[in-house]
This record gives C-alpha cells, structure tokens and sequence, in this order.
C-alpha cells in the first residue's frame, strides 16, 4: 500500500517539463526536518498494514509490519494479532479499538508505540478487518499537518493559494467576493477554478505567474515578494500583496504544484511609499539655497511617484530674494518648474517661464491653508471654458484629478504646487493631500531659506562690487582692468579685491588682494582693508614701507576684535587668529601692492603672503615675477622685500588672487603655467586689458569656481619725453633765478602762460627751501599730464610742514602760499632724500 508507482512522464507540448525528482538547494535531513523523499519508507515511515479476521487473527501483512517488530510474515500470519503487544492483553476484544494507541514489541527487544486505525473490509462470519499501525511520532506529525492545512484554509487574515502544475489556480482560501470571481471557483478541487489572467490585471498577472514558474522550476523559495495585484472586478484599486510561494511534491519527490500565501500590504506599502517620498524630498531640498533649484527639485521628486504633471509657480518677489506680498488678484506668477511622466509636456498647459497673473477666482486656491483636491475636473471644465489664460494654467486635457498646495512659509505665500493625475491613476484622495501640504511644507521653508540666501548674497555682492573701483580704468600711466568673480557654490561672496589708486608724478597703485571668510563679515574686512591702503598710498610710500603699516595696522584691528570676542573682555590665550579668534577677517588677509611710474618705465611691487604677478614685457615671453611673498597680514615675524624691474612700454601685468590657481583639479604649478600661457597669448599688442582678463578667465574656469576670485589686468605706458622736462641745480642762490627762467620757457613751450605767473612762484619758493635747508643737488622737474605737475627733490629727509605765520614773523609763509596756489600738493620719501610736489589744474581747451 505504500509502493509508489512510477513517475508521469514528460508534459504535452506547451507545458513545463518538471524535474520530478529535484531537491531544493537549502535542504537537509535532520531529526526535525525529515526528508519528505524518503518519510513514510521505514519504521519511522508510513502505516504497516495487517488484515484480521473477526478472530483477531493476521491473515496478511505489509513489508512494513516486517521492519516495525523485526519478525518476518510468516512469523506473524496466522497469529493473533495480541501477540504483538509488549502487553499481551492490552486488547479488551479480538480487535484494537479504532484510534487507540498500542506499544508493539520488537524481536530484538525494546517495543515501538504506534497509532491503530481500523477499517472494516466486510462483515459477516467471514469479516475481514484492514488495520493500520503508524508509529505514534508519524501519526502526530499528519495531525499537526491537517490541523495546519485546516487552520489556513479556514482563515482569511492570510490568503493561501494551490497552484498545480500548470500552474492554475485550484483551491484558495478566500471567499469568492474578495477575489472578484463566483462563488463556484471557490469550492476546492473545482476543475473551473480560472486562472491568474481571470482575476488579476494582465500586468500583475503576468508578474506573478512568472515568480511562481521560477518557484516550480528551481525549488528556491519565494520570500515576501512585493507586488501589485490589481483585480479584473475593480482595476481602479490599488492592491498590493507581500506574495510567498514554494514548490509542492509528492513522497517520491515529484512535482504537484505551487503554493502561494499572500497578505494585503496596500496600507503598509503606501505608508512606507509615502515616508519614502518624504524622505527622499527632504534630501533632494536640503542645502539647495537657489529658489528655481528648489521649484525642480521639487517637481522632480513628484513626478511619477506622485503625480503624472506637476508644475510649481512662484511669485516675482520670490525669485528676486523680496519678501512676498499678499496674494490676490492680479499678483504676478513665473511659470519656474514643470515635470512629465511621459517627458512631454501638454501643449494645451503654459510652458516654463511663462508669466501668469493670478485671477480673481483662483486667488483663493493659493493662499495659506490646506491644500485644494479636485476628483472631479468636470466643474473646474465648466469653469475655464471662457478663460484660456487660466486653463492653460489649471487644467490639462488628461487630467482625472487635481492636486493645489500652497507653498506656505512663515505665514506667506511664495507660490503654488499643482499636481495632475491622468489616464487610469487612482485620483488623489485625502491622504494624498495630505501627504502633498507635508511636502510642499518642507518645500516652502527651502525655497524661503533660498530666497532670504539670495537677498543676502545679492546684498554682499552689490556692497562687494561698490568697494571695488570700476572696472576700466584708463590714466596716462596704464589702461586697467579688474575683474570680480563671486564663488557659484554657497560660499558666495568672498573676500578677493582689487584697486587701482593714481599717485602723483602721474604714478600708478596696482593692488590686489585676498581677505580670510565669505559674506558681509568678508566684504567689511574687504572695505577697511582698501581704505588703509587708499590712505597709506596718499603718504607716498615705498610698497614695502606701505605694507609694514598696513601690517601693524591688521595687528590692531585683530587684538581689538579678540578684546571684543573675549567675554570678560580680556585678551584670548593664543595668538591672533588661533581659534576662536575672529579678527575682522581682516587677520591672515594677503596682499600684493606695486606702483609704476610711466616716466621712468620703473616697476617696485612687494607682496604680503600674495602670489607674484604674472609679467609680459614687450616681446618676451610671459613670466612669474621674482618676487618672494612676505608673511601675510597680522602674523610678522619677517620684513617685507621690494623687488624693482624696468618695464617697456606696453608690457602687461597681471595680478590675481591665489583662488584662481587652485580652481580646478589641476596642481597649482601646472596651473600656473597655464595661466602664463593664456596671458601671454592673450596679451597681443592689439589686445586691451579688458580683452585679455575675458579669455584668460573664460580659458581657465570653464565652469564657476568654488571660491570668489579677483583679476587685474594692466598694460603700461609711458609718458612721452615732450611732457616732461627736469633739471638739477647746485646749492647756490642763483640757482633760483635760474629756475625761475626755465620753468617760464618749458610753460611757454607747451603753450600754458596762463599758468606761467604761478608755477614760477611755486618752484621759486621750493628751490630756495632745499638750498637754503637741504643742500645739492637739487632736482626740479615739470610734467604736462591731465595737471601740471611740479616736483623738487633734495636730500634731506625732514619733511615740510605747513603752519600759518603770525604777522610779526619773518617767514614760514611758503608752503602756505604753495598750498593756496596750488591743486593739490603733498612730498614722498625717496631713496636719496625727498619729494615736494604740486598739481595745478590746466586751462580749459
């Protein structure tokens, strides 16, 4: 009764050839876990057999019996069956009782308890009675297997489907209406049970039968797969299952079938889609600090998660870093951020950019409060229909349903979120709008933060952009040209700077530099630097002797801020700039001061922890000049080195803050000689500076730097020998006569008489001075320039000082009468003594 019969042969064409005999990988036999090829072959196995007659006497028996007590059947026919027992007597009658238990006695001793059933076969004098004897453990576990079967199929919590091996479906636990079929198919073991295309949507169905064909073929477990699985009865509704499945064989392994469990996850999956959706909005927002990013962002994580259209309209305002007004009737909208889930966008919708004024009647949908939903679009169709302006912003021709957030921040409104589902999408509900005001919750407070970020980046620039001089700047000395690049990330407005100062004799300032930290901290420090150079150039100052004060003047700066930051008001331990120390930003700061003369064509320059220049002098390659940088600003410990170089007409220099070595991937020596090179081919003669900076700058930053950086670009010239005119003169007091007659033929050389009178007096007056209390030689020289300019030299280097005589003096009127004829005048040290010079403005025509 247990032999069982050979394996079917191979499927008809179109069915799937199963490897009957297959084991599934993962398997193994132990105590627990017994092997279901061989379970029910042994002592352990299934039923031994035996058929009594009404005597209790075995007539016959199975193998089975054999190996359950070790005795052979011709030991045991035609014995009563009592006689097996460990317990003779264990029986009341010739018969067991049905259902009972016995303890069996083996012959090589010790006993096997094991469970009886009773069938009767016939009755009358000559009955026949079939007996089954299961060892008692196999009895229990078929109990716990049908106890197990039957609680499944009776429940619903957990739906359990039998698939046989075609994979149809022929028993499942469910009642019919929740499957959507009749109540026949139902019924277990109904040939009319429909198939997986008969109940699910063709998509799910096609989904599912492949995950159970793999089951059937490779024997691997199916574990918590989740899907759609849409019913044909109402296609409307989302349904997900977590599906489970596993192969089913026989006791000789062949292949049955396909069991399925499956339990509705819709809640727990929309739930988890939705947490997902704002988890992964909250990542794509955070840190966006520009507001269209924001807008697409947004629409991009929307689209087709979410919704199948989606568009976000922002007011002006908000785009501009304005706080925005109320929203009402006429107030002006930009179409910022559109998305598709076919990637087209509706030709009937306006586009990206378009400017929409909102309209009385769909004011109110904007403003705060919840979200609007609309189920059904036919009202709003009716309600359009005279209104192309607005339909081309509400309603597209697919649409099924709509979504309108308001995007909300700090009780106002910066624009509206609209959300469309088309075709056969499930419509919005209330959780989908509910779900919709969280996110554009979240939304709004980025594009708020991205909106005051770019109030404040655009404040600092505009303040940036006014402490730098403008941007050409043409003198006889050099045509110049600064070039301000603000930083594309966050960082924004940092703190490079650049000035072009005039000096006297005609003389030119280049100065760059580079101040520590970004923002308005950054772009004050940046102002207070610039005007202690502007300050320090008007003393007329060697570049190295400029930047010796403007470093004790960081140090200042920096000891005070540290006073400030220090809460008992006492100096912080460390040093200035350690940490915690704030110093204006002005402490570590860098800078790069030269000055060219365009009479003599000499170039001096010194650099306070700032690059060299780049040089091209007239007809020669492009170079670094040879100057070593000294400590930056505030830190000391070295003095400042001058480097002097004769320039050519027509030479260029370019100075740059060190951001712009350090703007790409690139090492700073190999971007050095990059930026020499894009220089040099640049700086052709034709070319003006503004030229130059433009296509070093659009060669070497192909994309916006990370940091600000600054450029300054100047080509110098040199004043022609017809403008100038000096002498030098011995300690002597005719020199002054002397002087007198040649600074009256050199004015009327150049045709200013007019100014004739007054220069004489002036060159007389500071000729006699350096005689009478300096010495030879003395230098004197005119330059005919935008002014006319007066300077002599001496080697004294006491300075001038003017005071107002009283009346009973004898003289001390000098410098103030030059004051009062004069423009403008001022002195300068020199290597070899000093300079008094003087400005007077020339004629008109």
């Amino acid at each position: 009764m247990c032999r069982a019969g050979p394996p079917p042969r191979g499927q008809a064409h179109g069915r799937v050839e199963w490897n009957h005999h297959h084991r599934r990988p993962g398997v193994r036999q132990t105590s627990t876990n017994p092997d279901p090829h061989s379970e029910g072959r042994g002592p352990g196995g299934c039923a031994a057999v035996l058929v009594l007659d009404r005597h209790g006497t075995v007539l016959t028996c199975t193998a089975e019996l054999e190996s359950l007590v070790g005795r052979t059947a011709e030991e045991i026919c035609g014995r009563p069956a009592t006689e097996l027992l460990a317990r003779p007597g264990g029986w009341s009658h010739p018969l067991p009782p049905p259902g009972s238990r016995a303890e069996l006695r083996h012959a090589a001793g010790g006993t096997v308890e094991v469970q009886l059933d009773v069938l009767p076969l016939r009755a009358g004098a000559d009955a026949r009675y079939l007996v089954a004897a299961m060892p008692a453990a196999a009895a229990e576990r078929r109990q716990q297997n049908e106890a197990l079967v039957r609680a499944l199929f009776t429940q619903t919590r957990i739906g359990l489907a039998i698939h046989d091996t075609e994979l149809r479906l022929v028993r499942v636990n469910l009642p019919p209406e929740l499957l959507g079929i009749p109540a026949a198919g139902a019924a277990a073991e109904t040939s009319s049970v429909p198939s997986l295309e008969e109940v699910l949507l063709p998509d799910d169905a096609v989904a599912v039968r492949e995950q159970l064909r793999k089951v059937a073929e490779t024997g691997v477990p199916l574990v918590d797969w989740v899907h759609s699985a849409r019913l044909l009865s109402r296609p409307e509704a989302d349904r997900i299952v977590s599906l489970s499945g596993f192969r089913l064989e026989d006791s000789e392994g062949r292949f049955t079938g396909v069991a399925a469990t499956f339990t509705d996850v819709t809640e727990q999956e929309r739930t988890r889609q939705q947490l997902a959706l704002v988890g992964a909005a909250a990542k794509r927002l955070e840190g966006t600090l520009d507001v269209v990013r924001c807008a697409e962002q947004l629409v991009e994580v929307m689209v087709p998660e979410f919704a199948d259209l989606a568009v976000v309209d922002l007011t002006e305002a908000v785009l501009v870093g304005e706080e925005p007004g109320g929203f009402a009737h006429g107030s002006l909208l930009r179409r910022v951020a559109l998305a598709a889930a076919d990637g087209g966008w509706p030709d009937e919708l306006h586009p990206r950019g378009m400017r929409l004024r909102v309209q009385e009647q769909d004011s109110h949908w904007m403003r705060p409060g919840s979200a609007v939903l609309l189920t059904d679009m036919g009202p709003v169709r009716e309600r359009v229909a005279e209104e192309p302006e607005l339909r081309g912003m509400v309603l597209p021709e697919a649409a099924t349903s709509m979504l309108v957030v308001p995007l909300n921040a700090r009780g106002l409104v910066l624009g509206g979120l609209l959300l469309w589902r088309t075709g056969d999408r499930v419509p919005f509900g209330p959780d989908d709008a509910a779900l919709g005001e969280e996110i554009g919750s979240r939304a709004a407070l980025s594009m708020d933060s991205a909106r005051r970020y770019t109030r404040e980046h655009r404040t600092a620039e505009a303040l940036q952009r006014s402490l730098l001089p403008r941007a050409v700047v043409k003198i006889s000395a050099a045509e110049t040209v600064g070039l301000y690049v603000p930083a594309a990330t966050t960082a924004g407005i940092g703190g490079s700077w650049f000035d072009v100062i005039a000096l006297s004799s005609s003389r030119i300032a280049l100065v760059v530099g580079d101040v520590v930290g970004h923002g308005l901290e950054a772009t004050a420090a940046t102002g207070r630097l610039r005007t202690a150079v502007q300050t320090l150039s008007d003393l007329d100052m060697t570049p190295e002797e400029l930047l010796t004060h403007l470093d004790d003047l960081v140090r200042r700066l920096a000891a005070v801020e540290e006073s400030e930051a220090s809460p008992d008001g006492s100096p912080p331990d460390g040093p200035p700039g350690s940490e915690g120390d704030r110093g204006g930003g002005v402490y570590g700061s860098t800078c790069l001061y030269a000055v060219y003369d365009p009479v003599t064509g000499h170039c001096s320059m010194a650099s306070a922890g700032h690059p060299p220049p780049v040089v091209v002098a007239a007809g020669e390659a492009a170079g670094i000049a040879d100057l070593k940088p000294g400590p930056a600003l505030g830190v000391g410990g070295e003095p400042f080195e001058q480097l002097d170089l004769g320039l050519p007409p027509g030479s260029v220099l370019a100075l740059f803050t060190e951001k712009l070595l350090s703007a790409s991937g690139e090492s700073p020596g190999e971007r050095l000689r990059r930026l020499c090179a894009q220089v040099e081919s640049a700086a052709a003669p034709q070319a003006s500076p503004a030229e130059v900076g433009r296509n070093v700058l659009d060669n070497l930053l192909p994309e916006p730097p990370e940091q600000d950086l600054a450029l300054l670009v100047s080509r110098v010239r040199a004043l022609p020998a017809s403008m100038t005119a000096a002498w030098e003169f011995p300690g002597e007091p005719t020199a002054v006569a002397e002087a007198r007659e040649l600074v009256i033929a050199q004015l009327t050389e150049w045709r200013l008489e007019e100014l004739a009178f007054t220069t004489e007096l002036i060159a007389s007056e500071l000729v006699t001075n350096s005689i009478r209390y300096a010495g030879a030689p003395v230098g004197l020289r005119l330059i005919r320039d935008k002014v006319l300019m007066c300077e002599v030299s001496d080697p004294s280097q006491t300075q001038p000082r003017l005071r107002r005589a009283r009346p009973t003096d004898e003289g001390g009127r000098g410098l103030f009468l030059i004051a009062q004829l004069a423009h403008r005048w001022g002195s300068r040290y020199t290597r070899f003594g000093k300079t008094i010079w003087t400005e007077q403005l020339l004629p008109p025509g």
